[in-house]
């Protein structure tokens, strides 16, 4: 699969937004399912579609997984692998999209630098993010949102960053933690990853 998508390097979710060979993952939500326009995506110009449901087609471009949107975080995670680039993760309760615009905009003044598209900072958009970095970035730098426990565990897996930030702790989707403390818990997560795996975390001293 990693060899199909280095074809173009490009992976696309919407059939709506079709990138000329890219490889097509077909994805399912409360209200979609990816699986029935897999063919679709290959008509609009899609070279591959990952699909997790049989598709009556004869066409050797449709691949069928146990899992898409699993085949997608692994594939995201061993792209992330063959970077040997500095990856910066943001994480927090607000501000995070703000951050990683000024980041952004400082650290392209002299590498070349990849950051999230908006705030796609999810167990969906992370990996995207990761999949749209090409081999000639130096430098990726990484949005993290959560909305419930066990969230940013599953984002720091998939991203692998060595160097974080977090904004700040406030009172974010309450609804999915409960408490002050379980979101602080949670956000702590990222720090925590960075001392397991020798990375470096970049804290505000005076707070």
């Amino acid at each position: 699969l990693y060899a199909l998508y280095t074809q173009s390097y490009t992976v696309c979710t919407d059939t709506r937004n079709i990138l000329p060979n890219s490889v097509f993952f077909a994805l399912k939500g409360a209200n979609f399912n990816g699986n029935t326009f897999a063919i679709d995506a290959l008509s609009k110009g899609a070279a591959y579609a990952i699909v997790d449901e049989t598709i009556t087609t004869n066409d050797a471009r449709v691949y069928k997984v146990e899992n898409v949107l699993q085949t997608l975080q692994q594939l995201a995670t061993y792209h992330r692998q063959q970077l040997q680039i500095p990856f910066i993760a943001i994480g927090g309760s607000n501000g995070k999209t703000t951050t990683k615009e000024l980041l952004l905009a400082v650290l392209a003044k002299k590498y070349r630098t990849y950051a999230t598209k908006g705030n796609l900072n999810n167990h969906i958009g992370v990996p995207l993010t990761l999949l749209a970095i090409k081999p000639d970035i130096e430098m990726a730098v990484i949005e993290m949102g959560t909305n419930q426990p066990g969230d940013m565990e599953e984002l720091c897996t998939i991203a692998q960053p060595n160097y974080g930030i977090t904004t700040n702790i406030g009172k974010e989707h309450l609804e999915g933690f409960g408490s002050m403390e379980a979101i602080a818990k949670e956000e702590s997560i990222l720090y925590l990853h960075l001392l397991k795996n020798n990375g470096l975390a970049f804290v505000n001293a005076n707070n």
